[in-house]
């Protein structure tokens, strides 16, 4: 038997607004909560997609997410503020920050903007993305809980803390790079229990640092960081700009979303525009961005058949392959999600392609 469903990404979408309408939150804000996911999805990062529906939910639902926050300016001004979210969804407070720094980039050339007492945000490509939807670069970061093991420490130092850039190329896509400073994010462990899936050795430590194939174990326990002291070393500066110089949380401060499924996570956030109509134009910035991709394609490979992606290209082909062909969602996911659907008096369907 399969273990994925494959469904209509524009069903879905309709789907999950509707659930997160009948947790009560806004039209607005649905839309924009259940397009994200679903994007997320079309990019091929099931580990932030859908699978996290019913988590946020029972979140809205329990008040551990605010679904009616008042977001405003608590501090800073123009080209570095800093928004308290109210304990909002994460992909409302950080499309709020986002927004921010890019409306006030356009008057400064660059601006940031940090976000407090928010929560998970999702994937970090969708803020980015916002400003090069501008014809701004965009940088998103966040904090997360400690999950990641130091060499030689016992207990996890700090968190899987995601970065994300997006510059716009005026082509058939943005290029985008969307990391997090771990192995792996935590969300792929979530996939892989789902699907029962074992995952590779290096991924991460069971509860007392021992390496483990094993999906659950691994998230009970700790992530590897990637490329060593350099991610770790990352890890720290991402918490620094979104918790430490904000005055949000951070480190241990911050509270999980599993663990602690009726208490905000306090997340914070820390966005970046850069306004580049003011040192190139649209014109020779396409032209240049051109010139980048094609000497990067030229590149010699020596595996027949290979060939050199920019960023985001991969999440580029992947997602016009789902919006023709489906999204996978796991068995699992699936069965959740119609029992959320009896629960909220969902009417939408969301129906098995195959």
């Amino acid at each position: 038997m399969a273990n994925t469903y494959l469904v209509n990404g524009e069903e879905l979408t309709t789907f999950a607004q509707q659930l997160f309408e009948k947790a009560g939150m806004p039209e607005d804000d649905a839309a924009f909560h259940a397009n994200a996911l679903v994007q997320t999805n079309y990019w091929g990062i099931d580990s932030h997609g859908v699978i996290r529906i019913p988590a946020y939910v029972k979140r809205m639902k329990n008040g551990a997410i605010n679904i009616r926050p008042n977001i405003k300016v608590v501090r800073g001004e123009q080209n570095l503020e800093v928004l308290d979210a109210d304990a909002a969804a994460g992909f409302i407070g950080a499309r709020a920050g986002m927004q921010r720094a890019i409306d006030n980039a356009r008057k400064t050339g660059i601006a940031a903007c940090g976000v407090i007492n928010s929560n998970h945000f999702g994937a970090g490509a969708l803020y980015a993305r916002m400003a090069a939807e501008q014809g701004m670069i965009g940088i998103a970061m966040t904090n997360v809980k400690p999950l990641i093991v130091a060499p030689g420490a016992s207990v996890p130092v700090t968190g899987n803390n995601p970065i994300a850039f997006a510059v716009p190329t005026y082509a058939e896509f943005p290029f985008v790079l969307d990391i997090s400073l771990s192995v792996v994010a935590g969300g792929k462990l979530t996939l892989a229990i789902k699907k029962k899936e074992k995952i590779p050795m290096d991924w991460a430590t069971d509860k007392e640092g021992r390496p483990t194939d094993d999906p659950q174990k691994a998230f009970d326990g700790y992530l590897l960081p990637m490329g060593g002291h350099k991610g770790l070393g990352l890890s720290y500066v991402v918490d620094i700009l979104s918790g430490v110089i904000t005055g949000g949380v951070f480190s241990k401060e911050m509270k999980s979303m599993y663990a602690n499924p009726e208490d905000p996570s306090l997340t914070g956030h820390f966005f970046i525009a850069l306004d580049i109509s003011k040192i190139i134009s649209k014109e020779m910035m396409q032209e240049r961005m051109k010139l980048f991709k094609d000497n990067l394609k030229a590149t010699p490979m020596w595996q027949e058949g290979a060939e050199m992606l920019l960023p985001g290209e991969i999440e580029y082909r992947k997602e016009l392959e789902r919006r023709e062909s489906g999204i996978p969602v796991p068995v699992t996911t699936y069965e959740e999600l119609m029992e959320l659907a009896k629960e909220c008096d969902v009417k939408a369907p969301l129906t098995i392609l195959r």
